[in-house]
């Protein structure tokens, strides 16, 4: 049975890149024109604490080769992310304004299990990541259709597939190191919780989460 429901969620997960239970309120994408500095800032210091967050993981488990050697390539391609962003601001004659508090990705930090196993809290480390780059990949998503921009449009069209394929690395490697049943159950209670989460937050056009 246990082997079933493992093919069954593979199979999911083959089907549905993302798996995220609630869609982007369709006001975000008209939101973000109000304010292009403040959406493009925060996306360069969300691709920043990316990088970041990669790399604390590789100093806290430097010792399982895969994470080190899957992760190395993210925090390059985030750090490129950060700077592209950068320059489009710079472009278009806008400031990289200040960091804010990532009121998203602090609940989801809260939702981490603390005590208990090595394993367990690995795993809710890299569920955490996976469901990061698989919201920020919709919300990419929906910037990549419904700006008018055509120029932006392709930009985050680029943005997307990268999301993607974080997204894909993360729940890889949690696959890798914890059994597949329990992957697949804990991720179904962070998918739950995460449309808990959005359902909750307010809907604002300054931010990508």
């Amino acid at each position: 049975m246990s082997e079933q429901i493992a093919d069954d969620n593979q199979s999911i997960y083959q089907k549905n890149i993302l798996g995220l239970k609630l869609v982007t309120d369709p006001r975000w994408v008209d939101l973000t024109t109000i304010s292009l500095e403040a959406l493009l800032t925060d996306h360069a210091w969300c691709e920043q604490k990316a990088a970041t967050s990669c790399i604390s993981l590789i100093q806290r488990y430097s010792d399982r080769f895969e994470i080190v050697d899957e992760l190395m390539p993210i925090v390059t391609e985030e750090w490129g992310h950060f700077r592209l962003v950068v320059s489009e601001l710079k472009k278009r004659g806008l400031k990289l304004g200040p960091q804010r508090k990532d009121l998203y990705v602090n609940a989801l930090f809260d939702f981490q299990q603390r005590g208990g196993s090595v394993e367990s809290r690995l795993l809710d480390q890299l569920l955490t990541m996976a469901l990061i780059e698989a919201r920020s990949c919709e919300r990419f998503k929906r910037l990549s259709e419904g700006l008018e921009d055509e120029y932006l449009r392709n930009f985050y069209r680029r943005f997307m597939e990268s999301e993607a394929g974080h997204y894909r690395t993360f729940i890889d490697l949690a696959r890798l190191y914890i059994p597949e049943e329990k992957v697949w159950a804990r991720w179904e209670e962070w998918l739950e919780m995460e449309a808990n989460l959005m359902n909750e937050m307010a809907v604002r056009g300054d931010r990508i989460h």
